[in-house]
C-alpha cells in the first residue's frame, strides 16, 4: 500500500525468499563458495548450517543459479516426510516419474537415474533445506544413498541445509557413519552494522527506489540494534518502518521510527 508514495517500485523487505533480493554478506559469499566447491569436486555431504532468519533458504535459491549446465539437481524445501514419501519426493523433483512404490524400488530407480547421468558427465545434488527436522532413520537412509558411486566418483552431492539442532543433530552415535562423510562445513552468522547499512541500500535500489526514500544512519543503527542484525527480522522492522513513513507522510526514517516501529512490533497482542 505504500510503494507509491514511497517512490517504490516493489516491495524491498518482502519475508518471502527471493534470490533477486538477495544480499551476499561475507559469511553469505563463504557459504556460497563452500557450497559450489563442495558440489564440483563431487565431496559427498555438505553441512550448511545457520539461525533463523539468517538466509538460507534463499541461499539454497541462490546456488541453483550458481551450478554449471552439467549439474543437475533436486531442492527440497520441506524434508520433514516418511522416508517412502521423501524417497518419492526426490524422484520426482528429478524428473522421473516415481512408478515403484516401495524403498528398494525406488534406490534401484534413483541408482539407475545416477548411473545414466555419469555416463553423461553430468554431476547430480541433492538439496535439502530444514534439515534438522530429518528424524535419525531418514538421515541413515540419506546416507544409503551416497553409497551410490562409481569406483572413481561419487554419483550424487547431498547438500543438508538447517538450523544449529542440525549440527547437534549429527553429532549423535548413531550418525557416526554419515557425520564421517561430511567433506564440507559452513555457519552463517548474522550481519554486522556495515553490513545491515548495505543490505538495506541494496534492498531498496532492488525495489527501484527513485531516491526521495532517505534512511538515516542513526535509523539503520537502530535496525542493527533491534535485529541484532538477523535477515528475517531486518526485513519485518525495516517494512513495518516503511508503513510508518506512509502513515506519517514522510519519507525520511530515523532511529526513532524504527524504534516506534519494532515496539509495535514486539507489543503483546490485547485479548478482551
Amino acid at each position: 500500500m505504500y510503494l507509491e508514495a514511497l517512490g517504490l517500485r516493489e516491495n524491498p523487505f518482502s519475508i518471502t525468499s527471493d534470490p533477486a533480493f538477495l544480499y551476499l554478506s561475507r559469511k553469505h559469499r563463504e557459504a556460497l563458495s563452500h557450497m559450489v566447491y563442495g558440489i564440483r569436486e563431487r565431496k559427498g555431504f555438505i553441512e550448511i548450517t545457520g539461525e533463523i532468519g539468517t538466509g538460507k533458504t534463499t541461499l539454497c535459491k541462490t546456488l541453483l543459479r550458481h551450478l554449471d549446465p552439467t549439474t543437475k539437481s533436486a531442492l527440497i524445501l520441506q524434508p520433514a516426510l516418511s522416508d517412502l514419501q521423501l524417497l518419492q519426493l526426490i524422484v520426482q523433483d528429478f524428473g522421473m516419474n516415481p512408478m515403484r512404490t516401495n524403498r528398494l524400488n525406488l534406490f534401484n530407480q534413483i541408482n539407475q537415474f545416477l548411473l545414466e547421468q555419469a555416463t553423461l558427465g553430468h554431476n547430480i545434488v541433492l538439496i535439502l533445506d530444514e534439515a534438522q527436522n530429518l528424524n535419525l532413520r531418514t538421515l541413515e537412509q540419506i546416507r544409503m544413498l551416497s553409497n551410490l558411486e562409481t569406483d572413481k566418483q561419487k554419483l550424487i552431492q547431498i547438500v543438508l541445509v538447517g538450523q544449529p539442532q542440525l549440527r547437534e543433530k549429527l553429532s549423535r552415535p548413531e550418525l557416526e557413519q554419515l557425520r564421517q562423510r561430511i567433506g564440507v562445513r559452513f555457519h552463517i552468522t548474522a550481519l554486522d552494522l556495515d553490513e545491515v547499512c548495505t543490505y538495506i541500500d541494496h534492498r531498496l535500489r532492488v525495489a527501484g527506489s527513485d531516491g526521495t526514500l532517505e534512511w538515516t544512519q542513526d535509523g539503520a543503527e537502530e535496525v542493527f540494534r533491534c535485529s541484532k542484525g538477523v535477515p528475517r527480522l531486518i526485513n519485518q522492522i525495516c517494512d513495518r518502518s516503511l508503513l510508518a513513513c506512509y502513515v506519517y507522510r514522510v519519507k525520511r526514517i530515523d532511529g526513532e521510527i524504527v524504534r516506534r516501529s519494532y515496539q509495535e512490533l514486539v507489543a503483546p497482542v490485547a485479548v478482551s
